[in-house]
């Protein structure tokens, strides 16, 4: 994790950051437009720091806001010539977030899609994003995305970066205690505030860099003593 700045050294609860949003979403403000923005720009980074300007992306998502946050970026990052291919590993999806990253080009598998054929896919991939579990989960993933998570740890990814959304999934917000199996990050793009967890062993270990994209939860959180401070 970067050091060196207060943000990425104060983490705060997943009910913490909830509060500093409440307020916010009430008022119509678009945190996950925002949120989804900052993932393109990093995932920018992340392929630039490989030579490339774009590049081949799969998209892992889950059934909550992290799969929606990551759906939207794709889209964005579709629009400025990358390619895409969607699995849909949760029960449900961000309909309106799946619209639109379908509208962009996005290439969606079926559901049913098997671990095998998804880590092939990740074998071809310059960047996976991780956007399966958000700060609402518990207990780590479950089938079919444990499976496929097993899986693409089996093989290896072949030279693909990991970027996080939010925090890896299977990692705890607060705790930092981790339910295996999970994709170890090189990139975590956090929103709003650094979750514990991230700060915390052992799923710190997990999260590789941990970058964190202003949705405008700073004033709401100023007063709010953080559940935990790096060293």
């Amino acid at each position: 994790m970067e050091r060196g700045s207060a943000d990425l050294r104060a983490g705060w609860s997943a009910a913490q950051v909830r509060e500093a949003e409440r307020p916010l979403l009430a008022a119509g403000a678009p945190l996950m437009a925002r949120a989804a923005a900052g993932l393109a720009a990093e995932v920018e980074r992340v392929l630039a720091a490989r030579g490339r300007r774009t590049g081949r992306l799969l998209v892992l998502v889950g059934s909550g806001s992290n799969g929606g946050d990551a759906l939207y970026a794709t889209a964005a990052l579709l629009a400025r010539g990358s390619t895409a291919t969607v699995a849909r590993l949760g029960r449900r999806v961000h309909a309106p977030a799946l619209r639109a990253a379908e509208r962009a080009g996005a290439r969606v598998l079926p559901p049913g899609t098997t671990p095998g054929a998804l880590a092939a896919e990740a074998a071809d991939a310059d960047v996976v994003l991780d956007g399966l579990l958000g700060t609402g989960a518990a207990g780590g993933l479950r089938a079919p995305a444990r499976q496929v998570v097993a899986r693409l740890l089996e093989s290896g990814g072949r030279g693909a970066t990991v970027v996080a959304v939010d925090l890896p999934s299977g990692v705890d917000p607060d705790s930092g205690t981790v339910h295996l199996p999970v994709l170890r990050a090189e990139r975590t793009a956090t929103f709003g505030a650094v979750k514990a967890g991230l700060l915390r062993a052992p799923g710190a270990a997990l999260a590789g860099r941990v970058v964190l994209v202003d949705i405008g939860l700073g004033p709401a959180l100023a007063g709010v003593r953080p559940l935990a401070q790096a060293e």
